[in-house]
């Protein structure tokens, strides 16, 4: 994949400070010399139009049949989108996850993007890989202004940007493009591997949680069809006999505030690195235990619920349950966190609108889980915490390998589309396109919330942290 690459022969001052030199063949000029400035309501045909967006895999159609995220009352004033433009986010661009795409499709977007049409539509690749180099590397803090770090349009037309001859060009976008393909592969196989082993830890769970560490254990029915068969010496309760709710209020708001993470679980909130709400006082928020199980119940079935690693406070539209019964609480927390389980949270749920599903006490009391001695909670719970540090250390070095492989695409196309790299030798050594037989989209893995959507929840929480 990496080819020799050495520099040009000569270099020659760019004139513009954050650019620095350029090959000395190549112009530099101004962004209005190829780029016009378009923008056309779609007003009341709205209906008529596919809804786009700009995200981290590029311009990308939504689905308003089976929307995510939030969506505007009306889009009239969302504008028209022609395949070949280049969109633009002029605003909060340290923040925005990405500030540029080029667009293959046609439709519309919000008004609040800024769309740019090519004069010449042969250059449109070199120009949108230019400023993807520069977006990646977040290059473009001298030409904004403002606390909102704004690009008005006329400093963004009169920035200048390096330009090959239109033959460089294409050598340059072909051999960005086929190494964007392979790495593009490789990151998809890590990916299969992570999905791969995820399966594999759910499915060690499954087995322990239902089954017990021992495969002779003799075997009784449930009574309970997504538990199925369960060890004869385990009995099968539903959660009201084993958790109580609790629901303890803070006086003064000064215990340790404790956040919930999708990822990470209940842990304080000052070890959040994402953004959130910051209360004026956390009086009155409910007060947990170390070992209780704390649920978010708008988000319970999406396994937004962990155990309480300290004594605490959390949000009070949290449920705090503690443990009815002399248990291992780590169990039960596996337990709940099965596959299975989970749609019997879901199906517990209950709400009109997607998004609003409550689990309400007496319906998560309804939930039947199976019970081993107690002696045998704690095995399966050492057993299993093992097991998945194992997976995990894996999974985590597969994750720093596809970051390594981002973060070396990223650094190629920076260092090839300013002139840092000669690609032209390597470019015209490639094998033809004919050879290239698949296609592959490291999409799922970026975990990016779209830019629409950042904008939307400008000062709300993330959507990894509930409170």
């Amino acid at each position: 994949m990496i080819h020799n690459l050495k520099p040009y022969s000569a270099y020659k001052d760019s004139g513009v400070p954050w650019l620095g030199e350029v090959p000395e063949h190549w112009e530099v000029v101004p962004n209005r010399a190829f780029l016009k400035l378009k923008k056309e309501l779609v007003g009341t045909s709205s209906s008529n139009y596919t809804l786009l967006s700009l995200t981290k895999q590029g311009v990308i159609a939504r689905d308003l049949e089976n929307p995510e995220g939030k969506f505007p009352a009306s889009f009239d004033t969302y504008q028209k989108v022609k395949s070949g433009n280049l969109i633009f986010c002029l605003f909060d661009i340290d923040e925005t996850p990405r500030a540029v795409g080029l667009s293959n499709l046609e439709g519309m977007i919000t008004g609040a993007y800024t769309i740019f049409e090519c004069t010449d539509p042969k250059v449109v690749r070199f120009i949108y890989l230019f400023y993807l180099a520069m977006d990646n590397g977040k290059q473009l803090k001298p030409l904004y202004t403002g606390l909102r770090k704004v690009i008005t349009k006329s400093t963004f037309l009169s920035a200048k940007m390096p330009l090959p001859p239109f033959d460089e060009q294409s050598a340059i976008v072909r051999y960005l493009d086929y190494i964007d393909r392979r790495i593009r592969r490789y990151i998809r196989a890590k990916q299969k591997l992570i999905k791969l082993l995820e399966e594999q830890k759910q499915a060690i769970i499954h087995q322990a949680v239902t089954r017990g560490l021992d495969p002779n254990f003799k075997l009784k029915p449930s009574g309970v069809e997504w538990l199925g068969d369960v060890p004869e010496h385990w009995e099968v309760l539903r959660s009201r006999y084993i958790f109580r709710e609790v629901d303890d209020r803070s006086v003064t708001g000064q215990e340790t505030h404790l956040s919930m993470s999708q990822k990470h679980g209940l842990i304080r909130s000052d070890q959040i690195e994402t953004r959130r709400l910051i209360s004026e006082s956390y009086a009155g928020a409910k007060i947990c235990a170390c070992g209780d199980l704390v649920l978010n119940r708008l988000k319970a079935h999406l396994g937004v619920f962990a155990l309480a690693p300290e004594r605490g406070i959390v949000s009070p539209d949290y449920t705090v349950l503690r443990p009815a019964l002399d248990i291992i609480p780590s169990y039960f927390e596996f337990v709940y966190r099965t596959p299975a389980c989970r749609v019997e949270l879901r199906q517990r749920a209950k709400g009109i609108v997607q998004g609003f599903w409550r689990l309400y006490t007496d319906d998560f009391y309804q939930i039947p889980v199976p019970v081993p001695p107690k002696q045998e909670q704690e095995y399966i719970v050492t057993a299993l915490e093992e097991k998945i540090r194992k997976i995990k250390e894996i999974i985590t070095q597969t994750e720093i390998e596809i970051s390594l492989l981002r973060e070396y695409r990223a650094r190629l196309i920076a260092d090839v589309v300013t002139g840092k790299l000669d690609v032209r030798e390597a470019a015209a050594n490639l094998p033809g396109e004919a050879e290239e037989t698949e296609t592959f989209d490291d999409a799922l893995a970026e975990g990016e919330l779209e830019n629409d959507e950042v904008a939307d929840q400008a000062g709300e929480l993330d959507e990894e942290v509930i409170a």
